[in-house]
């Protein structure tokens, strides 16, 4: 696990061992828009565990800005994160892919990529350009045996999402017990839920699934 928030990465390893005793886990306090922090991830990696099989880009941020009063700055700061983060990975985790000769790469979209709303232009063309990513490195690593995938999330109570309604005096409760209208399912994601799909991909069950794009979102896309 990689995280540049050294606490809640902390908090985040402790509470996995907590659930699961015999888990093993080992995190590393980074920066995806740093190659270097990826080549050392990957570094851990292979020295702790003694190779690669599968990574994960889950690493994510947003602003809200209109397109009119879009900052550069903050746009850079958003495709920094979301785009080339994940290429950083990318790149600094293929030899170690490559090597094992069935790896894995599941990169972590949005289902936003796939509708239209106000103010968010730079993170949701940040995850539609994971999309594309996605597509181009799982032709390019075919011929390696490294599978390549998108998950896109809808709207999920994670911890971020429950504390960002708080500030408009929405509780946990309340989120879990409204109908959601713009979903067919009419509710909220759970975190397993998105996470089981990511798994799967990752696994050998999905071992003839390449350049795939699969919507976890209750319907949202097409609601």
């Amino acid at each position: 696990m990689v995280d540049r928030d050294a606490e809640a990465l902390r908090a985040a390893v402790d509470r996995i061992r907590s659930q699961v005793p015999d888990a093993r886990v080992d995190s590393l306090s980074g920066d995806v828009t740093q190659p270097a922090h990826a080549q050392a991830a990957v570094a851990m990696t292979i020295e702790v565990y003694g190779a690669l099989n599968i990574l994960v880009n889950n690493a994510a941020m947003r602003n809200v800005d209109a397109i009119a009063e879009a900052d550069l700055a903050r746009w850079e700061k958003v495709l920094a994160t979301n785009v080339l983060g994940a290429l950083n990975f990318c790149k600094a985790a293929l030899p170690a892919l490559r090597a094992t000769g069935n790896g894995s790469v599941v990169n972590v979209s949005s289902a936003w990529t796939q509708r239209s709303r106000k103010s968010f232009g730079a993170y949701d063309a940040s995850k539609a350009g994971l999309i594309a990513l996605t597509r181009t490195l799982a032709a390019e690593e075919a011929e390696h045996r490294i599978r390549v995938n998108a998950v896109c999330p809808g709207s999920t109570l994670t911890p971020f999402t429950i504390s960002r309604w708080a500030t408009r005096g929405r509780s946990e409760q309340d989120l879990r017990h409204e109908e959601k209208s713009d979903c067919l399912l009419r509710r909220w994601a759970e975190p397993h839920e998105i996470a089981y799909p990511i798994l799967w991909l990752a696994s050998d069950e999905a071992s003839y699934i390449t350049g795939a794009v699969l919507m976890a979102d209750a319907g949202q896309s097409i609601a």
